[in-house]
This record gives structure tokens, C-alpha cells and sequence, in this order.
């Protein structure tokens, strides 16, 4: 198996899995494998959730985040929320 080939697979199952949500929500399947390895749509989630913190706070460390939420993940927390986090943009 391939790397990042977990994490691919996990984010389809989720797509599938939620697909009701993109109904309603803005969905993206976050997927990081053991190893440490994320698929791509996770990066790019926290690449805009970084960006969108700049935006609103003015500090460009924001955008530097990707390694802060990394380390969140790998520490056990499972599940993060952002609802309300940001505003319209």
C-alpha cells in the first residue's frame, strides 16, 4: 500500500459516509493516518482555516498554523469544531 493510501481511503468512506451533510454543511473529510501522513483535503482545510484567521485577526502567524493543529491531532484529540469560529467572508 502506498502512502497517504489509508488516508485517501478513509476520506472517501467519510465523504460517503456524511454525504447527507452537503446538503445543509460545507463538508470536508479530515483523514491523517497513524504515521502522520494527511490527506490533502485535511491540508487544505487548515491551510483556509489558517488564512481566514489572518484575515480576521490581522496577525500573519496565523497562516502558519498547519504544524499547531498537526500536533493537535497527533496528541489524541479525535474531533475539533470550528462552528462559529469564523465569520462570513
Amino acid at each position: 500500500m502506498e502512502t497517504g493510501a489509508a488516508a485517501s481511503l478513509a476520506a472517501t468512506n467519510k465523504t460517503n459516509k456524511y454525504s447527507q451533510l452537503s446538503a445543509t454543511y460545507i463538508f470536508t473529510p479530515v483523514a491523517i493516518e497513524t504515521a502522520g501522513t494527511w490527506h490533502h483535503q485535511a491540508v487544505e482545510l487548515v491551510q483556509e482555516l489558517g488564512s481566514r484567521a489572518t484575515i480576521i485577526t490581522g496577525d500573519s502567524r496565523e497562516t502558519n498554523c498547519y504544524s499547531n493543529y498537526q500536533w493537535l491531532c497527533k496528541s489524541g484529540n479525535k474531533a475539533i469544531s470550528f462552528q462559529n469560529s469564523f465569520t462570513a467572508g
